[in-house]
């Protein structure tokens, strides 16, 4: 999907939304319009030594319940549009979990397979000093994203810190256990959808256990998927990444797929298996998709053709409007990302709190929490689903924008 088409699906949402509920057109204004915008030049002195400058940007997308809180992007094709958009579907995440924070997002215009860790260090730490004076515990709170993870936390909270003059664990969240992390932190967008997976196979009466599924994309949270499906009496038959898939109609190892992928660089040609494209991948006959790579991925192309019983998406927007026109015609159960792919957020909020009570809880504990919250959101969008007779996603987003839209009103803000 283009970036362009991303921002238009993210305000078309707004406007479906804002017909639904009667929205005027002063609350969709600001429902339309990120809070505050931050587009930064970073030089980095490479291993070379010579310098280069990328282009870095942080969205804040609506600070209205509280702090911002959003991932970090490292990527070739991050601009502002993609990153305003992904904002503001953090916005609406925040608020359908009843979290008390707001939605942002960031990025830098990067390929990190083509830097070495000296150069994803440095970069890391200019991105820091870069949005530095809008950031902070109470601010805006940055996380792991695509191409991130808890190394590249732990630099930008140290850079953060070193600004600061003192200590600032809770600048941001993935930070690996022993510099303030939390339990559950890195499996944690798969879990909480698995947990809605499981709420919704009881509604639908589709029973898991050995039920066939597919996920699109294998990296941190396609790869967990794979991982933690088993435990949920599931049997993943196919895997993909960017350079393509396989299939095993006998199951696959997802942790053995995981070491094959780390040796040759793709989960393509691991033994045993059938290769297969993305869009085949898709159009499997199993019980339950799991679109969990970058945006766009099912489209009016390909949903026509799509056979699972649910879509689950683990990912951001990877479903475009056309295609959820079709699926809703269809009638068939799908998840929308806000609300199935918000347990990486929420378990940021955990860590969050454990940063302020400098204390760290159990593992079993952040389950329990996550499962409790996912558990509870979903019954709420089904519910507003079944009273306003519209899809899950139209359900999803009325429960977000009413609780949004009650807290600017209370602020005198609208």
């Amino acid at each position: 999907m283009r970036d362009s088409n991303l921002l238009e699906m993210v305000q078309a949402h707004i406007a479906k939304c804002g017909c639904d509920l009667g929205l005027d057109d002063n609350v969709l204004e600001i429902l339309c319009s990120s809070a505050r915008e931050l587009a930064v030049s970073l030089p980095v002195r490479m291993d070379n030594g010579k310098l280069k400058v990328f282009q870095g940007f942080r969205v804040q997308y609506s600070d209205a319940l509280g702090p911002t809180k959003g991932g970090v992007r490292f990527h070739p094709d991050q601009n502002l549009e993609s990153v305003r958009a992904l904002a503001a579907l953090m916005a609406w995440k925040c608020a359908l979990h009843d979290l008390p924070l707001g939605g942002a997002k960031g990025g830098v215009i990067c390929n990190p397979k083509e830097l070495s860790k000296g150069e994803l260090e440095r970069l890391s730490r200019a991105y820091i000093r870069g949005i530095r004076d809008i950031i902070g515990p109470h601010k805006d709170i940055p996380a792991p994203d695509v191409s991130t993870n808890s190394q590249v936390m732990t630099w930008m909270m140290d850079e953060y810190s070193k600004i600061m003059g003192e200590n600032v664990f809770g600048s941001v969240t993935g930070k690996p256990l022993f510099l303030g992390g939390s339990a559950g932190r890195e499996e944690a967008t798969a879990l909480g959808g698995w947990f809605v997976v499981r709420e919704a196979a009881k509604e639908i009466g589709l029973e898991l256990n050995e039920a066939k599924i597919a996920v699109q994309g294998y990296g941190n949270v396609g790869y967990h998927s794979a991982k933690l499906a088993p435990g949920f009496g599931c049997k993943i038959i196919a895997v993909s990444d960017s350079k393509g898939g396989i299939i095993s109609e006998v199951g696959l190892d997802p942790e053995a797929v995981r070491k094959h992928k780390s040796k040759n660089g793709s989960v393509v040609g691991f033994p045993g298996t059938k290769t297969i494209s993305n869009e085949d991948l898709l159009e499997l006959d199993v019980d339950i998709l799991i679109p969990a790579a970058l945006e766009g991925a099912i489209t009016d192309n390909n949903a026509g053709r799509i056979k699972a019983k649910v879509v689950a998406e683990f990912a951001n927007g990877p479903t475009t409007p056309e295609a959820d026109d079709i699926f809703g015609k269809e009638g068939r159960h799908v998840l929308p990302d806000i609300l199935c792919n918000a347990g990486g957020v929420i378990v940021s909020y955990f860590e969050m709190v454990q940063n302020f009570d400098m204390w760290q809880w159990d593992e079993s504990d952040v389950r329990k929490l996550l499962d409790k919250r996912m558990v509870k959101a979903y019954g709420t969008v089904m519910s507003a689903s079944r009273e306003y007779k519209v899809t899950m996603r139209q359900a999803a987003y009325i429960v977000a924008f009413k609780r949004l839209v009650e807290t600017m009103k209370a602020r005198g803000w609208v």
